[in-house]
């Protein structure tokens, strides 16, 4: 036997799902990762990201990709493909960091709970779509906003001081953002978020999330299939980038959208230096909500499938989904700057330029209910698209690691669904649907940690050498050693920046967050991280000899081999005449 088994360490061998299936088409793989990128929690806290860069703020991002995004993202891809398991057992090759997977989980988990949030505000424009006046409409504003307040109906109102004033100027309100804030007491009554608040539950909000996990729930029990849930996001994808599409070429007729996209468009240099420091942002967010997405959505390849030309196809998808909705929120939030141009001190409070304020620059088009419904039903379903995605990686990582668990598949989908949407509620409350960004932000620091302990993992631990072997044996070309060079000793100090700027901005976060939310933070996030040690000094207590040689013994791959019996014939093969190759070449140098 070429490699380490189980039963060398007394331990349960690994038992491969053999139902869990394939993708329909090697391109369901791509959408599914295209489908990563409609992450948009990310565009929510705009001040932190700071995505007013435009275009040649971006091209750090390809640097990025060179530098570490694509060969990550082709590991990530080797670990799921060459094992056939999710982001849990695919540790088998190196079991005393199989924590990771779990750490994975638990982060997918800690953004799931929230992420209704963006599915259920699409949902509340959308209904309310179909009044015959848009409540946020200026002609609608006048029915249940009975504030003085100034808003962009009434720009050209005289300016006197009063508590909307600020420093640079008088404070215009969008009413989109009002209509969504009447929703609860205390943001209609302050505006601004409050964590010493009184926590408030909206009943408008609970009902739109039981809609929401009602939608999912019947995603899962009609393409709970591997082929058909692939299908079911091609044409999800699909459809999501064509109305995304369609919209911005509507969005480009509105007042001052054109500068908007002149000023994305215009070269500065300034652009640059900033998106040097925010872009690796979006690079981090590349591989799913939980880290692990990619590694559990690539073992539904076929062996053979060419990762390699996937991973840039993917990489550069991705960030064209990103340049469109940043375009987007360019093209909205100039048009906001063309109304107050009639008072050069008014400024307009634009908050979450994609989903709330959104509405308001709709309500001013022709056939605006039309316009409004086309554009919410977009956002609705990326938000479907990202959680039914999460959620599928999440279980087949499970049913993959546990084997008891596939006999009630039915059962623990419809459960995790459930116990789901019941932790989903607090966002729900005032605190919730203000503070929620603070474990988006999280996922930096967490994504960072994560991906320099791969590279340790796969590079340094299981050895450049083998690596290389593998991924030549299954693609039938090599990995280039440059690649492995700039993995190993330059990617490691972007990364450790990026760690180090996660935590100063997931601090900073927390300290105006509610306490609820660093409470959940702290559970979802910083504990599962012990798990990493944990798991392993658990592993090292079930394994015999002396401490040195548990942890060699562990740090070893276990069962680390393709599950298909042809590719795990011709594995065993070439990885003996390759090791047979090696001890020739060791004895050579002895007797020279």
């Amino acid at each position: 036997m070429v490699y380490e088994t189980s039963y060398g360490t007394g331990l349960k061998p690994v038992s491969p799902d053999l139902s869990r299936g394939k993708w329909e088409k090697p391109s369901d793989y791509i959408f599914a990762c295209f489908g990563l990128a409609l992450k948009l929690d990310v565009f929510v806290a705009s001040f932190w990201m700071f995505f007013d860069m435009g275009i040649l703020g971006i091209l750090p991002y390809f640097v990025y990709m060179v530098i570490y995004l694509v060969p990550i993202m082709v590991i990530h891809s080797f670990m799921g493909q060459f094992s056939s398991s999710g982001f849990i057992s695919a540790f088998r090759l190196a079991p005393f960091f199989k924590g990771m997977g779990y750490v994975s989980l638990f982060l997918t988990i800690s953004m799931l709970i929230y992420y209704s949030i963006f599915a259920a505000v699409p949902l509340l424009f959308m209904v309310n779509s179909f009044r015959p006046t848009l409540p946020w409409s200026c002609e609608g504003l006048e029915s249940w906003h009975k504030s003085e307040q100034l808003t962009i109906c009434n720009v050209s109102v005289s300016l006197e001081f009063d508590n909307d004033s600020y420093l640079y100027g008088k404070l215009h309100h969008v009413p989109s953002v009002l209509y969504f804030q009447n929703h609860f007491d205390s943001l209609r009554e302050f505006k601004y978020p409050d964590r010493i608040a009184d926590y408030e539950l909206s009943c408008h909000f609970v009902g739109l999330f039981v809609l929401v996990w009602a939608m999912i729930a019947v995603i899962f029990y009609k393409f709970s299939e591997t082929a058909k849930f692939g299908k079911f996001l091609r044409y999800m994808v699909m459809g999501t980038v064509v109305l995304l599409l369609v919209c911005f070429v509507r969005f480009s007729f509105l007042p001052g959208a054109l500068k908007g996209l002149s000023r994305y468009m215009a070269p500065n240099f300034q652009d640059m230096a900033m998106g040097i420091s925010s872009t690796f942002i979006i690079v981090l967010h590349a591989f799913g909500a939980g880290w692990g997405s990619v590694i559990a959505l690539s073992s539904f390849n076929g062996f053979r499938t060419n990762i390699m030309s996937y991973s840039w196809i993917i990489s550069f998808g991705q960030i064209f989904i990103y340049i469109m909705f940043g375009m987007v929120s360019f093209m909205i939030e100039h048009h906001y700057h063309e109304l107050t141009e009639v008072s050069p001190e008014a400024k307009v409070l634009s908050h979450w330029l994609l989903f709330l304020s959104s509405a308001s620059a709709l309500s001013s088009m022709g056939w605006a209910n039309l316009w409004t419904f086309m554009y919410y039903t977009m956002l609705l379903m990326a938000a479907l698209i990202v959680m039914s995605t999460q959620i599928f990686t999440v279980l087949q990582s499970l049913f993959d690691e546990f084997e008891e668990l596939r006999e009630r598949k039915m059962e623990v989908t419809f459960g995790l669904i459930g116990g789901l949407a019941v932790c989903s509620f607090f966002f729900c409350t005032n605190h919730g649907v203000v503070f929620f960004t603070a474990l988006g932000h999280d996922a930096i620091f967490s994504h960072s940690v994560l991906h320099l302990l791969l590279l340790l993992v796969v590079l340094w631990v299981y050895g450049r050498q083998r690596f290389q072997r593998d991924i030549e044996f299954m693609l039938g070309q090599p990995f280039a050693s440059w690649k492995v060079f700039i993995l190993r000793f330059i990617a490691p100090f972007i990364l450790v920046i990026c760690l180090l700027t996660g935590l100063g901005i997931s601090m900073m976060d927390h300290f105006f967050s509610s306490a609820v939310i660093t409470i959940i933070s702290i559970v979802l996030v910083a504990l599962p991280i012990l798990a990493i040690p944990g798991y392993g000094f658990y592993y090292l207590y079930q394994s015999t000899g002396t401490f040195c040689e548990r942890f060699r013994r562990t740090c070893r791959p276990t069962d680390w081999y393709p599950v298909e019996i042809e590719h795990r014939q011709q594995y065993e093969e070439a990885v003996g005449s390759t090791e047979m190759t090696q001890q020739l070449f060791e004895v050579t140098e002895e007797v020279n």
